[in-house]
């Protein structure tokens, strides 16, 4: 329940506003959106930066049995206008700073808002919410209703949306606040874009238990650092690449001593930062393997020293699978496909039939399960590890190699800063490993004593074919490496 003049969300500079306000200003939004015509289940674009607007929106949405598309500002202008009229979506809010990108709109938009400044051709969001009956607004809405759609990329291709309904989201939520104890208590520090799931489970954890959201534009390590010390932050949640930096900005068992709950998520973690943040949070720091898709397995903090390397088990309520190459499960300790189940799976892509029945497999008992497009193992007492991606493993004279294997072996050279390996050409093996290798500030260790140090610790067909030093790798906004990116920016090389 949302506690009156508790406060509800403290966005960054800007005054505490109280659940009492929040309440009425999703009101506000819930009623606008009933009176512009917008019906449970359809569809509002959300092109805005992390502020009090953009909750106000998503939450008011939630209220008037509205789905949201809340946009990722990282992708092309085009690949915006791209998911926005895949999603047929009834009214647009953007952000002042925003409203320049969106010069192709679908045309029959019921109405256009901008926050926190003029554009011409826009409704001024602050006057429309203010004209709006603030009013109790919750309807009931059937649980299979659209809730959110979140694309899963826009760089490349024909982006997906993935489809998540209410009941879904309420049970996901469920699980998200059981598993990591949120509770009225609960001080949240949000630091990644709003658009993004990761941010949707500490949101929904939070607005569930009635906590309190604080809110970053955007991440900084040193301001995140103060944050947690000042506000006694007790949950959050960040990317290895945001975990690195606030390592590097000081972070210790001091400074993070307010945590009950830190977990990282979104792409791999290098194990020595791993153990760093373990032993500056032994009873907080857990690790969670999740696609938006929705797959949760947990691994926490007091099993995490002995299973370093894995990514824990199944949540309660979620079962997985390895599947080999012809669907079979596969034993204990086999590398296989990950497919899962849970209550909370989304119901499909929308718009995409093919690529959700693409994602879906049926089990005999005629049971669908999720594809994750992830390689694993379990070992024998249940615990997940993450091999590689299906689509980066790299196929070598007919031998699978996982690039993961090697990526691990690689970055626990002591030259090594970052790294990743993707295949390329070749004419006698079909494709070889490559590995693309940022250096720590002033080692001199040149690329081919990297190689052989590497290649002394893998096996025979395992083997880097070739090493290249670089200054940066590309990644997505959750921090992962953009393998496509780096195959398409150095196979020409080897062609």
């Amino acid at each position: 329940r949302w506690r009156g003049s508790a406060p509800a969300l403290v966005v960054e500079d800007e005054a505490p506003v109280s659940w009492r306000d929040f309440d009425a200003a999703t009101n506000r939004v819930a009623s606008g959106l009933r009176a512009l015509g917008v019906a449970p289940g359809e569809r509002v674009g959300v092109v805005m930066e992390n502020g009090r607007a953009m909750l106000e929106i998503l939450f008011g949405a939630m209220k008037a049995g509205v789905c949201t598309v809340p946009i990722n500002l990282t992708v092309t202008d085009e690949a915006i206008a791209t998911m926005l009229a895949d999603a047929d979506v009834r009214a647009v809010f953007a952000s002042a700073s925003q409203s320049d990108r969106l010069a192709a709109l679908p045309p029959d938009l019921a109405a256009k808002f901008v926050d926190g400044g003029a554009a011409a051709g826009w409704s001024d969001y602050g006057a429309w919410l203010a004209a709006q009956d603030g009013g109790a607004a919750r309807i009931d809405v059937p649980g299979e209703t659209p809730c959110n759609i979140i694309y899963s990329s826009g760089t490349t291709g024909v982006p997906k949306g993935i489809l998540h309904s209410f009941q879904g989201r309420l049970d996901w939520a469920y699980d998200i606040a059981l598993g990591y104890g949120y509770c009225v208590g609960a001080r949240t520090l949000c630091t990644i874009g709003l658009y993004s799931n990761i941010m949707w489970a500490l949101l929904l954890g939070t607005a569930l238990a009635g906590g309190t959201l604080f809110v970053h534009r955007r991440f900084d390590a040193a301001r995140a650092l103060e944050a947690i010390g000042r506000h006694r932050i007790s949950h959050i949640a960040m990317v290895p690449v945001q975990w690195q930096r606030l390592a590097d900005a000081g972070a210790s068992r001091e400074t993070l001593a307010s945590i009950r709950s830190a977990i990282t998520v979104g792409s791999p973690m290098h194990i020595d930062l791993k153990r760093h943040l373990l032993a500056c949070m032994p009873d907080a720091f857990s690790e969670l393997y999740g696609l938006t898709e929705g797959i949760l397995t947990v691994m926490p903090p007091h099993e995490m020293a002995e299973h370093i390397e894995s990514v824990g088990r199944p949540t309660p309520g979620c079962d997985i699978l390895i599947l080999d190459d012809d669907d079979r499960p596969c034993p204990p300790g086999v590398a296989g496909e990950i497919v899962s189940r849970a209550r909370y799976v989304m119901p499909g892509y929308w718009n995409r039939p093919d690529a959700t029945a693409a994602c879906q497999w049926r089990d005999p008992e005629g049971r669908l399960w999720l594809r994750t497009g992830d390689i694993g193992r379990v070992d024998a007492d249940g615990y997940l590890t993450i091999v590689d991606r299906k689509k980066d493993m790299i196929l070598s004279g007919g031998q699978n190699i996982y690039p993961a294997d090697l990526e691990a072996v690689l970055l626990s050279h002591p030259a090594v800063a970052d790294g990743a390996v993707v295949g390329v050409p070749d004419a006698q093996w079909g494709e070889v490993p490559l590995a693309l290798v940022i250096r720590r500030p002033d080692d001199p260790t040149d690329a081919e004593a990297i190689r052989a140090w590497t290649n002394a610790r893998l096996g025979k067909r395992q083997r880097i074919r070739h090493l290249m030093l670089v200054e940066d790798l590309p990644r997505n906004p959750n921090g992962k490496v953009l393998k496509r990116e780096l195959r398409k920016q150095f196979e020409w090389k080897f062609s």
